[in-house]
């Protein structure tokens, strides 16, 4: 039976995944290093693969996805092209990388815990979005 909590967490979840592949398309492209490259065209593909099931998920719950909320999307955006200026991009773009990765797993895992009365299989994407945040921010640390 489907309640409450299941369709929040969901959206949450659906929220942190579109916030993953705008982080990752809004750098991809000023990257130079190649291995950095591989690993971020990894997990874009990973955070749209994951995508596609939540939003598989709510098409039979009947609900509406959610996006970011456009404040954090524009506070992303504007602390990734002011560090940008700076120089060292691969750096840079690990490191804001990284701390996306960091800020997702503590949202998500806050969601968590606050509708935790979901389904299994809902809290069950949502611990893949973790894995794959984690796994991400791991692969990044050789560029730091």
């Amino acid at each position: 039976m489907i309640n409450e909590d299941t369709i929040k967490l969901l959206k949450e979840c659906d929220a942190g995944a579109k916030m993953g592949i705008d982080g990752i398309e809004g750098v991809i492209k000023k990257v130079e290093d190649k291995k950095l490259f591989s690993i971020l065209e990894k997990y874009l593909k990973d955070h749209e693969k994951l995508e596609e099931k939540i939003q598989e998920e709510l098409k039979k719950f009947k609900d509406e996805e959610k996006d970011p909320n456009p404040l954090a999307k524009a506070m992303s955006w504007m602390k990734i092209n002011m560090k940008l200026i700076k120089g060292e991009h691969d750096k840079v773009i690990a490191d804001l990388m990284t701390e996306g990765c960091n800020m997702g797993i503590k949202s998500i895992c806050r969601y968590l815990n606050q509708y935790e009365s979901a389904m299994e299989s809902v809290k069950g994407l949502c611990y893949d979005l973790v894995e794959v945040e984690e796994n991400f921010a791991k692969d990044l640390r050789k560029f730091l």
